[in-house]
């Protein structure tokens, strides 16, 4: 398993052995929306990076899962259709959303990694 990365918009990625990349939202996500109680997930198709690939409903509100990079959504969770509660109890694991092959893999190092993301949680909430 590779190192994590992470986005400023609370999305983490994994890089699998295939070159493609796992994404999810990360607990912090998770415990600012509350309980997640539906998954909308993306088409098998490209995104643009920014652009809305995913929503998450919790009993709080609902948010958009932005594509970190430029790609294309080769597989989703199918788990989270029938279990959105997935996310609640395993946020970066059993709880992702997609998987997709970004256009270029060199970006994904380019991500913040768990130091800097933990600064910027911390950067959050001291706000």
């Amino acid at each position: 398993m590779s190192e994590l990365r992470f986005t400023e918009d609370h999305e983490w990625l994994r890089t699998e052995a295939d070159g493609s990349v796992t994404v999810g939202i990360t607990a912090f996500a998770k415990n600012a929306l509350g309980d997640v109680v539906y998954v909308q997930l993306p088409e098998l198709q490209s995104y643009a990076k920014g652009d809305e690939a995913s929503t998450v409903e919790s009993v709080k509100a609902a948010s958009g899962v932005y594509m970190p990079l430029d790609g294309e959504v080769l597989e989703v969770n199918p788990a989270l259709e029938s279990n959105p509660e997935l996310v609640n109890e395993d946020p970066l694991g059993a709880g992702w959303f997609f998987r997709f092959k970004p256009a270029d893999t060199t970006q994904v190092d380019q991500l913040l990694n768990q130091d800097a993301y933990d600064r910027l949680i911390k950067a959050n909430a001291e706000a």
